[in-house]
């Protein structure tokens, strides 16, 4: 195998902005902000969404399609006339 290819993993800790859960994992991305966890020092990144804020597993604001595409494309831009095949002499 060919050496120092690969990009070093390190350990973070990810930060919901919004809730404030912490995730710690390991990433190849890290960050100049540190955190020590149980003696390790783990780079510390925000993230804007995570499973602890993200309405689908939060189960707040779902969004039901009631109205179908066909439908909303029609609504949106009119019901649009077919033109036929022009005829080849």
């Amino acid at each position: 195998m060919k050496k120092d290819i690969h990009p070093k993993y390190n350990p973070v800790v990810f930060v919901d902005m919004s809730t404030g859960s912490r995730f710690v994992s390991r990433s190849t991305k890290t960050s100049e902000r540190k955190e020590i966890i149980d003696g390790v020092e783990h780079s510390l990144i925000s993230i804007g969404v995570t499973s602890a804020s993200h309405p689908f597993y939060t189960g707040q604001n779902q969004f039901v399609d009631t109205e179908g595409r066909i439908d909303k494309f029609q609504k949106r831009f009119g019901v649009v006339r077919r033109v036929g095949k022009p005829k080849l002499d």
